[in-house]
């Protein structure tokens, strides 16, 4: 068996506690990391929804802008169908217009025609 003086014995006690007493703020340190890098994925991801949640926004606004312009746009037809309409009629009136003129025309042509022959 062998014989270890007791002053041996503190020795490596001694550093045995001081290298579990070195390892402790190692640990401590590594656990500060992982927190503080937890922390900044987690900052991340919250940055990340952040922008998504606004991204959605403004697809919200965009689409409720489209569905305004769409809105507008069908008035916009709608009177441009009713002003074709009312055109239509007029151009009918003016058809008729056109027709009685031309009757009138000829039917001055014939009196012209017959008071040359009277006085003639």
């Amino acid at each position: 068996m062998l014989l270890v003086p007791p002053a041996a014995v503190v020795g490596v006690n001694t550093v045995v506690l001081m290298a579990a007493a070195e390892s402790q703020p190692r640990f401590g340190q590594s656990v500060k990391g992982l927190l503080s890098d937890k922390v900044g994925s987690c900052s991340g991801d919250v940055i990340a929804l952040t922008r998504q949640v606004l991204k959605g926004s403004r697809n919200q606004e965009l689409l409720g802008q489209a569905a305004r312009n769409m809105v507008i746009q069908e008035d916009a037809i709608l009177h441009s169908e009713d002003s074709l309409r009312k055109m239509s009629i007029i151009t009918t009136h003016l058809q008729y217009q056109q027709e009685a003129i031309q009757k009138n025309v000829e039917h001055s042509k014939n009196l012209q025609d017959q008071l040359r022959h009277l006085l003639k």
